[in-house]
């Protein structure tokens, strides 16, 4: 997962839900440690920041 900085509005929203804790905050901008993200895999059906982030396409997957 990975988080658009421009898009961004630094809410919070996603910390507070994410399992595997990968989610901090940087100069401002939410950001996702990709090697803690585990994609909410065995604890939920979609990954939870997705799911509550207020800002359309501002949380992504990560593409390989």
């Amino acid at each position: 997962m990975i988080i658009n900085g421009d898009e961004c509005t630094a809410c919070g929203d996603c910390e507070t839900v994410c399992p595997s804790h990968a989610i901090s905050i940087r100069s401002g901008v939410f950001r996702i440690d990709a090697v803690s993200c585990t994609e909410c895999e065995g604890d939920f059906d979609e990954p939870q920041c997705l799911s509550v982030c207020p800002i359309d396409y501002c949380i992504q997957f990560l593409e390989d």
